[in-house]
């Protein structure tokens, strides 16, 4: 049977007639760039179940795209693939708005991989609503609590130091922080795309995270990207591990232990890459701690074929119980 809740929601949707269906989604967001380290992303916030599945849209090396308030999901892979054409932003806000008959309740943000970047707030948009846009971002929102939202965004992304997605972030949180939503809160996602970068190296999600329905987004969105990025730096290592490129791996596996000391198998795959780069001592020091960690990587430890180099060594006999 259809619930009373969704019988409701077909009959104000058959209210609002042709061209007016999509339900809103209000929402902030924030489109950037690091070209320096080869990175695009999006990340948002909303009082809607989900907003990651909707608004952020990205391509490794082309740029990103958010699209809300009325979201016309086609105007990210459309947006995406104009970029790859090398149409600018401000072009691409023209291109997509033509013959939309419901552009004034459309918003979206664009940025190229070199930073140029757009925002565009139609004028039926529910207040408060607007943007702002500069060099490698632009933040956007609708039925926010005012324009300080966006003003708060901005100053966030500008003045943190630290990753892309740390930046992202913490425009997200400052926008929080002036009132947000002005209806609440209850999903966020933050995506980081660069080529190459993904599991294994095959595609171009370094980060990909989203909260769908939390009473508190931020915090969990926080949570979730300690973690990724951890992963993103691990998936880097390995990646350069694979492809035998030992010197390549060492420094981002050394950074992704710094982020997750207390990680296992973090520490395993320290041990290994260390040793590729013929620092036997050091491999046997994140062995051993690893080891502590989890006692049951010894029986791993003993027939990885990676670890053979230390088969004579009798730190290794020891810790592994031979």
């Amino acid at each position: 049977m259809i619930s009373r809740t969704r019988l409701l929601l077909l009959f104000l949707l058959l209210l609002a007639g042709p061209g007016q269906a999509e339900p809103a989604v209000a929402t902030f967001s924030i489109v950037a760039a690091d070209p320096g380290a080869g990175e695009v992303g999006v990340a948002v916030a909303s009082r809607f179940f989900s907003v990651g599945s909707v608004v952020p849209f990205g391509e490794g090396g082309v740029g990103a795209v958010a699209t809300q308030a009325s979201a016309d999901v086609s105007f990210g892979p459309r947006g995406l693939e104009l970029l790859a054409r090398g149409v600018r932003p401000d072009e691409i806000t023209t291109i997509l708005l033509r013959d939309d008959e419901a552009a004034g309740r459309r918003q979206f943000g664009i940025v190229a991989i070199d930073g140029a970047s757009a925002t565009y707030t139609g004028d039926d948009c529910g207040p408060w609503a607007g943007g702002r846009s500069g060099p490698n971002y632009a933040v956007q929102g609708n039925i926010l609590t005012g324009e300080d939202v966006v003003a708060a965004m901005e100053k966030a992304f500008l003045e943190t130091t630290g990753t892309l997605a740390d930046r992202m972030f913490a425009a997200l949180v400052a926008g929080d922080a002036q009132g947000g939503d002005s209806r609440g809160k209850q999903s966020a996602a933050l995506v980081v795309r660069k080529p190459g970068t993904g599991y294994g190296g095959k595609n171009d999600r370094a980060i990909d995270i989203r909260v769908d329905d939390h009473t508190e987004p931020f915090t969990e969105l926080g949570r979730l990207l300690d973690h990724a990025q951890m992963n993103y730096s691990w998936n880097e290592a390995w990646t350069a591990f694979i492809a035998k490129d030992y010197a390549a791996a060492l420094a981002p596996m050394e950074r992704t232990a710094t982020l997750a000391p207390d990680t296992a198998e973090v520490l395993y795959d320290l041990a290994v890459i260390r040793l590729a780069n013929e620092n036997t001592d050091g491999a046997i020091a994140a062995l051993e701690s690893a080891l502590v960690l989890n006692p049951k990587l010894k029986q791993q430890a003993s027939e990885d074929g990676d670890m053979a180099a230390l088969r004579e060594d009798s730190r290794f006999s020891a810790l592994i119980g031979n």
